[in-house]
């Protein structure tokens, strides 16, 4: 269980540049050139100007708009067809931080962005509420908020679940479009940010708000100023959440695997308890203690492996169930892919063999231990 989760979450994340983050400005904490604490303060396009002429380490940085989702939805119609979608306004830069699967058409480029063109890229659920099936929708008008906006291409997301609805409900116009639709003028929400390789995200991220602090009047040491994230993080707190998991149930294991163990060494001292008059028979009838032992460790292995290959079996059978489910579900949000590790499987198989046959030589010996004659004499 704990392979699927890991790989539904890694695979949601794993479509981002890894050092990539976003940067948002807040509310400032700390009074400062005579301004007051709580100062709030946007930024807009001459600070991505800015950042991009002033920082080297900036691969790509992609200034962001929203209108919809907290804000509410924002009308989408065409012809008798109508939806509450967010609408974002975006850079071509975006597509190289958050890598988009565009299903028809095309995203947004540079030409969108300098002519300042009323054109957008859809998502695929703004496409099946807005069109008909099958409709080819490149070309097509649709209205925004009453504005006429044409369709350039349609988004599938490269997402599952809920994390895919920031791409698949959501309708991307060029910023410049975007700002001068809805009267933003130069101002921004946020931006995407992508450093060069080899240059940790943090650090940068870092950076540019040192320099944004500057340049907005705000107090050095001020940590509530501006908001950040980035996948280096993101990342590193999934792999200590799933090693987590592991050791739960790598412990979860190994206390099942000690209770299976204990199973069989009762089960087998249960036998060897009943059968000890006919022990006692073959002891007097001149059978050797070795030959006793060696039949009730053969016993206790031929039982140890045929619980072990159950175990498996039925393991895995849930596993291949598991994940036909899933296949038939088509959207298995967070939770993919589920598989049974062969390394786990052998080590955990080799363990129960070994641990079993241990198991067995207390009841042998308790057996050979007991003389004939009262072994005779038990009923």
């Amino acid at each position: 269980a704990s392979s699927g989760l890991e790989n539904g979450v890694k695979s949601d994340i794993g479509n981002r540049a890894v050092n990539s983050g976003g940067v948002w400005s807040m509310m400032t904490s700390i009074p400062y050139k005579g301004f007051k604490k709580g100062r709030r303060f946007g930024m807009d396009m001459d600070d991505i100007q800015f950042l991009e002429e002033n920082i080297q380490e900036i691969d790509v940085i992609s200034p962001r708009c929203q209108a919809g989702g907290w804000q509410g939805g924002n009308n989408a119609s065409y012809d008798n067809n109508t939806g509450s979608f967010n609408i974002y306004g975006e850079t071509p830069g975006l597509v190289k931080i958050q890598p988009m699967n565009i299903t028809q058409g095309r995203f947004i480029n540079a030409a969108d962005i300098k002519e300042e063109r009323k054109v957008c890229s859809i998502g695929k659920k703004v496409f099946t509420t807005l069109f008909v099936k099958g409709e080819n929708p490149i070309g097509k008008y649709i209205q925004i908020n009453n504005v006429n906006v044409q369709v350039i291409g349609v988004i599938a997301s490269m997402k599952e679940g809920d994390d895919s609805a920031e791409e698949n409900e959501s309708i991307f116009m060029p910023i410049t479009a975007f700002q001068r639709t809805f009267n933003y003028g130069k101002t921004i929400g946020w931006f995407s940010v992508k450093s060069v390789d080899g240059y940790p995200i943090s650090k940068l991220q870092e950076e540019i708000k040192a320099k944004l602090k500057i340049r907005k009047s705000v107090h050095p040491a001020d940590q509530r100023a501006f908001g950040s994230w980035n996948m280096e993080e993101e990342l590193a707190d999934v792999n200590t959440l799933f090693a987590s998991l592991k050791f739960i149930s790598f412990s979860v294991g190994i206390l099942a695997l000690f209770a299976g163990i204990i199973g069989i060494g009762n089960i087998m001292l249960v036998s060897v308890t009943e059968r000890t008059k006919e022990i006692g028979i073959r002891r007097a009838l001149g059978a050797a203690p070795s030959v006793i032992i060696k039949q009730i460790i053969s016993e206790t292995l031929l039982i140890t492996i045929v619980a072990g290959l159950l175990g498996i079996f039925f393991g895995v059978l849930v596993v291949e169930l598991l994940n036909n489910a899933l296949a038939g579900m088509g959207d298995s949000g967070s939770f993919r892919n589920p598989t049974v590790s062969f390394n786990v499987v052998f080590g955990s198989f080799l363990i129960l063999i070994v641990a079993g046959v241990f198991t067995g030589l207390l009841p042998a010996y308790s057996a050979v231990r007991v003389k004939p004659i009262d072994a005779l004499r038990k009923e």
